[in-house]
């Protein structure tokens, strides 16, 4: 296997902190690009200190966003550290930031400045909404991001008294917008090829969570032009959940048009996670019930049609699910898969994090750190043939300040004297 980075020469600078930015610059770093991450002097990327696991050292929740980077501390208020990023500007290929409207122009770096300084640069945003919208002046988070963007109006249950909008644990908000950023990123600099020039790229959260939920955007349509949703849990025998033509929540629900639900398996009393996940396909119906050893049901007209097993389908999940009470949710997903029946075991993080097959194709890694010794993070997700990206330790506060000021063209007296002056 090759080890070519095909990012390898492409320079960005990290001015990012948090999630959204980092997590969209660590998979850049991990695919060859020189991230260097600009942090403030003494303090750094507040997710050093946050959630800390082990006294003084980086927190798991910055190591695990800034792996393969380096770290330079920059104090961007001091004439010296200006002059610093100049330099760095006219030298990189990518500016990378997520700071609050116009902060970039109050450190006198507006757009117009930095292409006088480098015509080809792109700057690439996070922003929690787009440009112009009359939400941009709101701070944005991860779960105001996914309530703005839709998510949370559609997830959860739709009765008692556990029916409010919900939010997924998964980063819709944050990890989601830095991916969406690195497309731009690469778009935008496969278009320099092409053209020459930078330009600015920018993702809001709101517009990276709405993608995620186009499904739910298609059946606000639907229910418009149809009243009902027959896919939903509600359909038939809960029709007043469609009266005011709002896409409801739709507890467990599969999204994609296929009916589906989680349920119990062997041991669900005790453990909280013994579950799978079952989707009822059209095409997987007669498999369904060769694996259930209900032959009737393939010829039965009351289950033959997706449209006709809707009105049943609480009784077809009940039939699995005592089906599956004396298996364990693997035993239970080993019988299916040999039916090809569409499910999944409800896998914690306890399980994830042990799991062989993550472990060997990469999407966990282990690392070692100078400080907090051996820890596990999340690899690439995105697998090549002739590349396995290498995961590396996330810099310590400060690590490469030295190394990259001298590949700027700074003495070792200069950075001597910027040390003295807190310039960095």
């Amino acid at each position: 296997m090759s080890m070519n980075k095909p990012l390898q020469g492409v320079k960005i600078i990290d001015f990012t902190h948090v999630q959204a930015g980092p997590a969209c610059t660590q998979m850049l770093a991990w695919f060859g690009a020189d991230v260097i991450k600009v942090e403030r002097p003494g303090a750094g990327d507040v997710t050093r200190s946050q959630l800390r696991d082990i006294p003084d050292a980086d927190a798991l929740y910055f190591t695990m966003l800034n792996s393969n980077k380096r770290s330079l501390t920059l104090d961007t208020k001091t004439q010296e550290g200006k002059e610093v990023l100049e330099k760095l500007i006219k030298a990189s290929d990518v500016m990378v930031e997520n700071f609050g409207p116009g902060a970039l122009d109050r450190m006198g770096f507006t757009w117009e400045r930095i292409q006088e300084l480098n015509p080809k640069m792109i700057l690439a945003s996070v922003k929690g909404f787009s440009e112009g919208h009359h939400y941009e002046d709101l701070k944005v988070y991860e779960n105001v991001a996914q309530c703005a963007g839709g998510a949370a109006s559609t997830t959860g249950w739709w009765k008692g008294e556990n029916s409010e909008p919900t939010i997924s644990a998964a980063a819709l908000g944050d990890s989601n917008t830095g991916m969406h950023l690195a497309i731009g990123i690469l778009t935008a600099y496969i278009g320099r090829m092409q053209t020459g020039r930078g330009q600015k790229v920018a993702v809001s959260m709101q517009d990276a969570v709405l993608n995620l939920c186009r499904v739910k955007m298609r059946d606000q349509q639907r229910l418009e032009r149809v009243g009902y949703l027959e896919e939903y849990p509600q359909y038939p025998h809960e029709m007043d959940a469609f009266k005011d033509k709002v896409v409801p929540r739709g507890g467990n629900a599969g999204g994609g048009g296929q009916p589906g639900w989680i349920l119990k398996c062997k041991g669900w009393e005790t453990d909280p996670n013994a579950y799978i996940y079952f989707t009822v396909q059209g095409h997987a119906w007669a498999p369904i019930c060769d694996a259930l050893g209900k032959p009737e049901w393939k010829t039965d007209p009351a289950y033959t049609t997706p449209q006709a097993r809707q009105p049943h389908i609480n009784e077809i999940f009940a039939t699995i699910e005592d089906f599956i009470k004396d298996k364990t949710k693997y035993e239970a997903v080993n019988i299916f898969r040999k039916f090809d029946i569409p499910c999944a075991p409800v896998l914690s993080m306890a399980e994830l994090l042990r799991d062989e097959s993550l472990r060997k194709s990469g999407s966990i890694v282990e690392v070692q750190h100078p400080v907090r010794g051996s820890y596990y993070t999340i690899g690439s997700p995105i697998k090549f043939s002739e590349l396995k990206p290498e995961v590396t330790a996330s810099p310590l506060l400060g690590q490469h300040t030295d190394e990259v000021l001298e590949e700027l063209g700074y003495t070792a007296q200069q950075i001597q004297a910027m040390h003295e002056g807190k310039a960095v």
